[in-house]
């Protein structure tokens, strides 16, 4: 087993003209830890993973794995597994021939092969499989037998270039299961690569989320959901997405206000908000982001108090998906918002709607720099790799709690709630 270190890894391609794929990347993973990065297609999270895996040359920084600097040592000798989003497999290769291919190249001998092999297998749960050619497995078996073939070698880590992407949104969702309780069994430590905020959000102990080629935000996934940094993270974080508005800080007998509207119609307190006031302050008299995610947000019936709500909004899609809701509301002066609701009271196109605000659960950003002024300071504090522990169903639990609670979908699909 072995921890993982990167430290300012860059990659420059040849004829790009100096632009950077990946920009100071620097991380520690800790032995055993489950790190998933994520990021939007472009974003450099495939080029980290070629670089860890060897695949790709390192322009700047260093790799190491464990103590060893890796930076010159060729893939088969940096003693890693990678499963890719095609699986590889040989066609004309049973099974147990796909997942003997390595070792023997190895030259290891056939009755160690064989062991080894069978045990994994069993582990797996494909060993009624092991005489089937490629063409005659379903993609759950196929996704099975590629970490078969990584996992014979006994390797230090196991790296995931979006293996789930071809499966359906059903079967990703149990393969995420799987992953993560072979994960605990093997404890051995895990690099997951992919653009699915919900693989993200329910497996991994902490995660990495990449824009442009740099680092966004290193956190625990209730963290990184709860305290986005920046307007990125937030917007890019949650299904259906963070709502964002423009607005002004106002500051009315010493408390604070956020403004907005065309024609600054609505008024919502900050005095709820977690954050520095001298912060906010600093805030009054211009530009900021207002920031609510649309389960923070309620529909109601009666107008909201002044400061707590939106009043007079209509209801023009509703999203209707089962155990939740999704409704687009248009607000006067311009607004519109999402509202995800959980009950099962119907509403229709054209419903006049109030909405009420969690006072809490608001977030401010610095319109300039789109950085977070809200919760950032709690968010900075959870950044070193997650502490081990064995008892790892309550994770994975909470896991899926937590992308449940940002409506995240097995289609990484716009989620909702029900009114």
């Amino acid at each position: 087993m072995a921890s993982i270190t990167l430290k300012d890894v860059s990659k420059v391609y040849p004829g790009s003209g100096g632009a950077r794929a990946v920009e100071k990347f620097s991380l520690e993973i800790a032995d055993r830890e489950f790190v998933v990065i994520v990021g939007p297609s472009g974003c450099g999270k495939s080029t980290t993973f070629r670089m860890i895996a060897g695949l790709e040359e390192i322009s700047e920084g260093s790799v190491y794995i464990g103590d060893t600097l890796v930076n010159n040592v060729p893939p088969k000798d940096r003693n890693i597994a990678m499963v890719f989003q095609s699986y590889a497999l040989y066609p004309h290769m049973s099974v147990y021939k796909n997942m003997a291919f390595a070792m023997k190249m190895r030259r290891v001998k056939k009755q160690q092969i064989d062991i080894r092999v069978r045990e994994t297998a069993a582990l797996l749960g494909i060993s009624h499989l092991l005489a089937r050619k490629p063409r005659a497995l379903s993609g759950g078996e196929s996704q099975r037998v590629a970490l078969g073939r990584a996992m014979v070698r006994n390797p230090e880590v196991f790296l995931l270039d979006e293996p789930l992407s071809n499966l359906d949104a059903k079967l990703r969702a149990d393969m995420r299961a799987e992953i993560v309780k072979l994960h605990k069994k093997l404890e051995t430590t895990f690099i997951y690569v992919t653009h699915d905020q919900t693989e993200a959000m329910t497996m991994g102990d902490r995660i990495v989320l990449m824009n442009g080629g740099h680092i966004m935000q290193v956190d625990s996934p209730k963290n990184i959901y709860d305290h986005p940094v920046n307007t990125f993270v937030a917007g890019f974080i949650g299904s259906p997405r963070m709502n964002f508005a423009d607005c002004a800080v106002e500051e009315r007998d010493g408390e604070l206000f956020a403004r907005l509207g065309e024609n600054g119609e609505h008024l919502i307190s900050l005095g709820g908000v977690n954050a520095e006031r001298g912060e906010l302050r600093a805030l009054v008299g211009k530009k900021a982001t207002f920031g609510i995610r649309p389960e923070h947000l309620s529909a109601v019936s009666e107008a909201a108090p002044p400061g707590e709500g939106f009043s007079g909004g209509t209801a023009d899609i509703i999203e209707a998906l089962g155990a939740e809701t999704n409704i687009y509301v248009d607000l006067p002066d311009g607004l519109r918002f999402i509202v995800r609701e959980f009950n099962d009271k119907p509403v229709f196109r054209g419903q006049v709607i109030n909405l009420r605000v969690m006072p809490d659960k608001i977030h401010i950003f610095d319109a300039e720099t789109g950085d977070a002024i809200t919760g950032r300071r709690r968010a900075a504090e959870n950044t070193e790799p997650a502490a081990q522990t064995d008892n790892i169903e309550d994770e994975i639990a909470a896991g899926v709690a937590e992308a449940l609670a940002a409506g995240a979908d097995d289609n990484n699909d716009n989620g909702g709630d029900g009114l």
